[in-house]
């Protein structure tokens, strides 16, 4: 069967990241980039290289309008600000990916479907103005192919967080809980204090300040969608944020995120039965999204996991027998953009595409 043909519209940290993984899996036929970077030669030097994930052995050149590599892949390279302002449909691609991060772009994305130009978009962050948003063990059967057209894959944190809730819920049921996520640094942070610039809507400032303050050599407090995204996919599960609080640490850290999760639970149970519920989890689930961890790792050992989360069993434990705590491990760029390609994969074969 034919690959499916692919486009990215945002070419930054999840963009490449997106494109990397693929050209070692070989899912899709990655055909075309658009970013507003005009230089194209800068474009596939930080394809090429990168300070976290190194080097491609395979690197990319400049090939007119186009970057490509030995291997005979070749991506052509437009330049628009919009996510309909490339020609994707001469290309005859299939799904478009906006790792954009842009709110305009994932409103501008109905108007690719409704004029047929492309099959699917998906969107790698959870704003609402979507058909669906899709996390693998969280409410995957609830998608429908027919209708959703403009699917996001949520974020990071949620594609990590919705599956071990949805897991202790469906075991043991939850009654109220707390999640505290640390997450690395992003790009648009500060070096030195300054605005706390918008990422989604450019030009505008955040109205967390706190978030403007250096960012290397502090851990910031802030509010986090975290829990409000894991919830949007669980709502066949009852979990709503009026039981599930949350907050986030901004840390000075390059990559790989963490959840401390503390949940109250409607059953009694003990750590020896939920450490068995997680390793019964990971033997019989179809993707890679849970990993159990107990070796004595630190943040940077779990850099490139594709796993949605590891779930570091060294904590998981049973207090009175309703209180659970749990420490969650996740990639946040290698390991949620592995998530987003397992989805695509999981949507082009409910469309009988793969």
């Amino acid at each position: 069967m034919k690959k499916i043909r692919v486009g990215i519209n945002g070419f930054g940290r999840i963009g490449r990241a997106i494109c990397r993984i693929n050209q070692e899996k070989k899912l899709f036929d990655i055909v075309a980039i658009n970013d507003i970077n005009p230089d194209i030669g800068n474009i596939a030097y930080t394809l090429n290289y990168d300070s976290l994930y190194d080097s491609l052995k395979d690197q990319f050149h400049i090939d007119g309008d186009c970057i490509a590599n030995n291997s005979g892949e070749k991506m052509k390279v437009f330049h628009c600000d919009s996510i309909t302002g490339p020609d994707w449909q001469s290309l005859n691609i299939d799904f478009v990916i906006d790792a954009s991060g842009i709110l305009k772009n994932v409103i501008a994305a109905q108007e690719l479907i409704t004029s047929k130009k492309v099959k699917k978009v998906f969107v790698t962050h959870s704003p609402e103005p979507v058909d669906f948003t899709l996390v693998l063990g969280a409410n995957e059967t609830e998608l429908d192919v027919n209708k959703h057209h403009v699917i996001s894959t949520s974020i990071c944190d949620a594609t990590a967080i919705a599956p071990v809730l949805k897991i202790v819920n469906t075991s043991f049921g939850i009654e109220n809980g707390y999640v505290t996520t640390l997450h690395p640094w992003l790009n648009y942070q500060n070096l030195l204090d300054g605005s706390a610039s918008s990422w989604s809507v450019p030009g505008e400032v955040y109205h967390h300040y706190a978030l403007g303050r250096s960012s290397v050599s502090t851990m910031i407090p802030k509010p986090t969608t975290a829990v409000s995204a894991a919830c949007k996919v669980l709502k066949a599960e009852n979990i709503t944020e009026e039981i599930i609080g949350s907050l986030s640490f901004r840390t000075p850290t390059h990559i790989v995120g963490s959840a401390d999760i503390t949940l109250f639970l409607k059953k009694d149970t003990d750590t020896k039965t939920a450490l068995e519920v997680f390793t019964n989890y990971q033997k019989q689930q179809k993707w890679n999204i849970l990993h159990n961890n107990m070796a004595p790792l630190i943040s940077s050992d779990f850099k490139k996991s594709e796993y949605s989360a590891i779930v570091d069993n060294r904590w998981t434990q049973v207090m009175n027998k309703r209180m659970l705590k749990l420490v969650l491990w996740y990639d946040n760029e290698w390991g949620y953009s592995s998530s987003v390609l397992r989805e695509m994969v999981f949507v082009a074969e409910k469309m009988g595409m793969m």
